[in-house]
């Protein structure tokens, strides 16, 4: 992948690290374990962890059959042996190994097949949310990376990314394209978070609120009618 669709080469400043960026551009694999990594820690943690799993290997790139026949124990030390890959190293080697699975058996290995012949942008997705440890949102943000930034834009690809998709916006890693983009990212990702938690907070004071409500209208009810 070190040239998109329209044959313009490929430069990432995702991971903030030049070796570990490089590597998301070139190689498909280490792109999708990096959106894989992508949760509960910081998204250049996430995203340098390829580059930090091939040089354990002993190897300049990630290899899908290499990482599936690993004996699970050892491919888990790979992760645990400090620094740690992950903030949950077991479960993400896990992960990883799971997806790498899926590649050989559906794709003979190549990660780039996923959505090398994609038809629409639904297709894709479709794609995207079938591989081991993505869910939807996951799947549309790859999808919005994949557009934004390796030029692989099948017809209605903006719409199936959803918000992610749109043009200018600075709400996931599709959006980093340095330092400053990193911070806008970061910074929408906080915003977000503080308002789902405040609205988790308003939605169970009003439960506490109607339970309260109801409980004094059921004690009221066991008294009886009141005597005149």
């Amino acid at each position: 992948m070190t040239k998109s669709d329209s044959g313009k080469d490929i430069t990432l400043r995702i991971a903030q690290q030049p070796e570990a960026d490089e590597l998301l551009a070139r190689s498909p694999l280490a792109a999708l374990v990096g959106m894989l990594l992508d949760q509960q820690v910081p998204m250049e943690w996430a995203f340098t962890g390829p580059y930090t799993l091939a040089e354990r290997m002993g190897s300049d790139d990630l290899d899908a059959a290499e990482i599936a026949a690993y004996d699970p124990g050892a491919f888990t030390a790979l992760f645990t042996t400090k620094p740690a890959l992950h903030r949950y190293p077991g479960s993400m080697a896990q992960r990883v190994q799971q997806l790498c699975q899926y590649l050989v058996a559906e794709h003979e290995g190549d990660a780039s097949a996923v959505w090398g012949d994609a038809d629409t942008g639904e297709e894709l997705l479709r794609r995207l949310n079938e591989l081991p440890g993505f869910g939807t949102q996951k799947a549309q943000i790859f999808l919005a990376l994949l557009g934004k930034q390796f030029g692989v834009r099948p017809p209605g690809w903006r719409t199936a990314a959803g918000a992610y998709g749109e043009d200018g916006s600075r709400r996931s890693v599709a959006d980093i394209t340095g330092p400053e983009s990193l911070v806008e990212v970061r910074a929408y990702k906080q915003e977000a978070k503080a308002a789902a938690k405040a609205a988790k907070a308003t939605k169970g004071t009003a439960k506490t609120a109607k339970s309260a409500k109801g409980a004094a209208k059921a004690a009221k009810a066991a008294k009886g009618p009141s005597k005149g």
